[in-house]
């Protein structure tokens, strides 16, 4: 078939390739430090626990580890993660939620389900690219709701959820990807008052909540819909082991009412019949073992750190010609370039200086849906040991003053 007889579906022509990805095209001259990524650390992966666990569910149950499964999910995984959701102060029963193949499954879930052409979504400005991408794909109107240092601004969020009667709303509340904001308890109320009064879906991602610093963030929306009347069944909750077990492991799952989540696995079926059950028995197997816990308090310890030095880095260096408020989990510092005496204010104008200098970041307006602010970019942590930061922080300064 030749390419001219190639006739694409007209929702393509709404999307493009990430930034993220086309700027990891850039990311293999020699020597480069990339705060680009959002990956989690490999090394800090638990190998020897995932081998036991691997090695376990072959000896266990190797029927159920190598054979198709149900599309809602292993039934021991499901248990495994109902307890671990119940540990964070959320009712949830193993019937409740669908495994899914990484949470990325959870949100083309939500765009197959409940989008269509011309639908209007809220999400937070700025947010995750990939949702973006992702309900457009589908056909969703998206309007943007801002973000400040204490996460969503709920009196603007009820204001376009008034004039505009979304579809639903996505929020990432904990430690947000990119902004690293964490909404505020009270706000957090305020968002499941407020879809229990005008009767509207709130999706919670929840992806990085259990990498917090020093003191645990406040309890998920999931958590605090039990005291909220009304707001449960106004609730999904997205949840993965990407950041947390393995991302190669391609887990998370999805909480949502009983009719949604049955159209969910329905619309699941047609896309894989069912997650990795392999991948699933292996999790199973590692959440039973009881190591999430250390492994979790490591990696918090880790990532503490390099935020720790990333911010102080920025502050050292870079001085008056950015602004940030400091992450207290997760994997990314949200910042913004003032201009100040001059300087570049351009996020794509700095990424092209810093590439040269030998160091990448994301620059921050793909990650909005609409009314972007070319000065702002995104600085993740993960990946870099804390040598590295510093001397990436050293080239980032040196790109703000090259010509």
């Amino acid at each position: 078939m030749s390419a001219s007889a190639v006739r694409f579906a007209d929702r393509l022509d709404k999307v493009e390739t990430s930034a993220i990805r086309e700027l990891f095209k850039l990311l293999g001259k020699p020597g480069i430090i990339s705060f680009a990524g959002g990956f989690p650390d490999v090394a800090l992966v638990d190998v020897d626990g995932i081998r036991a666990a691997t090695l376990a569910a072959l000896e266990q149950e190797p029927a159920g580890a190598m054979q198709y499964g149900a599309t809602e999910g292993y039934a021991p995984l499901r248990e495994q993660l109902a307890s671990f959701m119940q540990a964070k102060g959320a009712s949830v029963a193993a019937d409740q939620l669908v495994v899914t193949t990484g949470s990325q499954q959870a949100l083309d879930l939500l765009g197959k389900t409940l989008i269509s052409p011309g639908d209007k979504v809220i999400v937070e400005g700025p947010t995750f690219l990939a949702t973006i991408q992702c309900f457009r794909l589908y056909g969703a109107e998206l309007l943007s709701a801002p973000v400040d240092g204490d996460g969503v601004d709920v009196d603007r969020l009820e204001q376009l959820i008034v004039e505009h009667q979304p579809k639903f709303v996505y929020l990432i509340p904990t430690f947000g990807n990119p902004s690293g904001a964490t909404l505020t308890l009270e706000r957090r109320r305020r968002v499941l008052e407020i879809a229990a009064r005008h009767q509207t879906l709130i999706v919670e991602d929840d992806p990085y909540g259990d990498l917090y610093f020093d003191t645990p963030p406040p309890p998920s929306l999931l958590a605090l819909s039990e005291s909220v009347p009304g707001s449960r069944d106004c609730l999904v909750h997205c949840g993965s082991l990407s950041k947390t077990l393995s991302a190669g492991l391609r887990l998370g799952w999805m909480i949502a009412p009983p009719e949604l989540l049955a159209k969910a696995v329905m619309c699941k079926q047609f896309s894989d019949a069912n997650s990795s059950t392999f991948a699933q028995a292996t999790a199973a197997q590692y959440l039973k073992s009881g190591r999430m816990d250390a492994n979790l308090k490591r990696a918090r310890t880790v990532y503490a750190e390099r935020a720790q030095a990333l911010c102080e880095g920025l502050r050292t260096e870079l001085g008056d010609a950015i602004e940030f408020v400091a992450p207290q989990g997760g994997l990314f510092v949200w910042a913004r370039l003032t201009g100040a005496r001059g300087q570049v204010a351009d996020g794509n104008e700095f990424s092209r200086r810093a590439i040269e200098q030998g160091v990448a970041f994301v620059p921050g307006a793909p990650f909005y849906c609409e009314q972007p602010d070319p000065a702002t970019l995104r600085l993740s942590f993960a990946t870099s040991d804390v040598e590295k930061i510093r001397e990436g922080v050293s080239r980032l300064a040196r790109a703000l003053h090259a010509a």
